[in-house]
This record gives C-alpha cells, structure tokens and sequence, in this order.
C-alpha cells in the first residue's frame, strides 16, 4: 500500500477521497502504513527539539477564536512590546543549552511593522551565529518582507492555515484563508522553509481535518515543519468550552500527515500538557518526530524538560542532532 495518489487527480496531488479512505483504515493498519513511511524517511527514534519564544506578546488585531492573545477577547492577557534583541539571545543561549537545535520566535501582530524588522532582522542573525535553526512567525508577510528575513539567513517561516477552508471562517473572520496561502507563498518564494500546519478540536468535522492535510500536502512543495496542535481552551476566548477532540482521532491525523507528506517533520505542537504519556507514544510511532521543550510555547503550558527526558527515557527516544555543513 505505497500508493497514496489517485489516478484521477492532477499528477502528483491527493484527493480528499484518497486522504479520506487512507484515514479510515483499520488503526493498527493505518499505523503500520504511516511508521513504515516514517522509518524509511527518517530514524524512528530520534525526535527534532524546538523551543518557541514569544518575543512580542498579546494585543493582537486579529480575532482568531483560540488565542489568548487577541484583543477581542478578554482572556486576561497583557499586551507587551517586542523584546530586546539581546533579552532573546540570552533566551536562545539557554535553549540550545538544553538541547534545542531550533529557535522559533513568535510575535503577536497581524503582519509586521517595517519599523520592527531591524530588531527581527537582528533577532535571525543572532541565533544563526550560536549554531542553532532559526524560525520565525510573525503573522502575514509581504513579499518584500520575506526577502529580508531569507536574506538575514531565516531557515523556517511558521504560518499556519489552522483548519480548513471550509471551516476557517467559523474560527477567524480578520483575515482569509487565502491570505494565509499567500503568505506562504511569499515565503516558499523567498527561499525559506515553510512551517504550516494546524489546531485540532475547533469544532471542525474530520473532513475538515483530512481538508487541512490534503490543503498543505498539495502546495506546490508541501511544508517542510508541519505543527499538529491540540486545541488548549482559553478562558475567555471564543472557543473557551470547547469539546476536546477523541485521543484516536488526534493519533489517526498524525498518521494521515506522515503518509500525505512523507519527508516533512511532524511535531506535536500545543496540547501536549493533556496528552497522556501513552498518547504521545502513539503518535511518535505514527510518525511525529519533533515536538517544542519547555514550560510555555508563547503563552501556554508545556511539558517541562524533566517531564520529556523522562519520557523519552521510557520510549528509547533521542534528541536528534543538527547536522553541521562540512
């Protein structure tokens, strides 16, 4: 069962069908397809380690029903201005300390002021120059824009599409799904990589999940980072109360986007705090391999170090190692 792509469809593009009736298999089948694809693409035992830094929080004009930091919401956030930039490479020393091999910054606007990008632009140079990957979201970005952050050396450009296209307006009214797709279009055409993935337990349907894969898997070059998020209810937030989506599910999406985008890392993102330790291994074998250390990413909790050592402990996991140009 190698085959993934429908005959009927444009060359090298997945069908919502195909994604559909790789999705349904029988779990234990569904798994073994996708762990079979992920060892032959990556070593199954080794997990890419990131750490998230926001740099620039809350008070953001979007209205995006799952974050703590949009000002439509009363969630008890306080707006703050972007960090220095040595504040964040102090913070970048102290990750790569622990065994990070990338750094993602994150900032909370609707698109970046051209006032910020020296700091930006200032922020990449500096964690490129201790060794580590850099990665960047910032909200939408202008062509122009994505040229200076690849110019300063940015490896990856974070941006995700969420959810669907069918569903997205149910979440974000302040801009499009095609907004988003033409950000990563200027960043795919400025040189860097792209990370894009989305938030599971919105609301959405499976198909919308299964929509959100076969969307990402069928850009012109699928994402090289794909976050698979689980929903964390914000107090205040639109989506405050929130069904929490079936264990199951999550680990049968993981599986969908290992087989749809075989060479991509997909990292369990957000929600880890409420992923039991066997739920985690669970998708670790459906092919995640990279998740973000530390207690918080941007503004929500995360396993701490101690917690993920111990883990990967249980597991025989390995942090893997960066690869040094020769």
């Amino acid at each position: 069962m190698q085959e993934t792509r429908s005959s009927s469809a444009p060359s090298g593009r997945t069908t919502q069908l195909d994604a559909t009736i790789i999705y349904n298999l029988p779990f234990n089948d569904l798994l073994y397809r996708a762990h079979g694809i992920h060892r032959a693409n990556f070593d199954p035992n080794a997990v890419q380690i990131s750490r998230l830094l926001s740099v620039k929080t809350g008070g953001c004009a979007e209205d995006c029903g799952y974050c703590s930091q949009s000002a439509h919401y009363p969630t008890g956030l306080k707006a703050s201005k972007l960090m220095e930039v040595e504040r964040v490479l102090a913070e970048a020393r102290k990750a790569k300390e622990g065994g990070a091999t990338r750094y993602c910054m994150g900032a909370a606007w609707r698109s970046p002021k051209d006032r910020d990008m020296d700091a930006i632009i200032a922020m990449v140079e500096g964690v490129r120059a201790l060794g580590m990957e850099t990665c960047m979201t910032l909200g939408m970005l202008t062509a122009q824009q994505s040229a200076r952050l690849a110019d300063a050396g940015l490896d990856y450009y974070n941006h995700n599409i969420d959810t669907s296209e069918r569903f997205y307006s149910e979440i974000i009214s302040t801009r499009s799904f095609a907004d988003r797709l033409k950000t990563l279009a200027n960043v795919r055409e400025a040189g860097i990589k792209v990370c894009a993935g989305g938030i599971l337990g919105m609301g959405e349907t499976v198909e919308d999940r299964i929509s959100m894969l076969v969307t990402l898997a069928n850009l012109p070059t699928p994402p090289e980072s794909v976050p698979i998020n689980m929903l964390i209810p914000i107090p205040g937030s639109r989506l405050a109360n929130a069904q929490p989506i079936d264990p199951i599910d999550f680990v049968r999406t993981v599986a969908l986007a290992r087989i749809l985008m075989p060479t991509s890392d997909v990292r369990l993102s957000a929600g880890r705090t409420d992923m039991s330790d066997e739920m985690q291994a669970l998708c670790f074998f459906a092919g995640a391999n990279s998740i973000f250390v530390g207690e918080t990413l941007l503004t929500a909790d995360n396993p701490g170090e101690d917690q993920d050592a111990a883990l990967f402990r249980r597991l025989g996991l390995k942090a893997q190692q960066l690869e040094q140009p020769e």
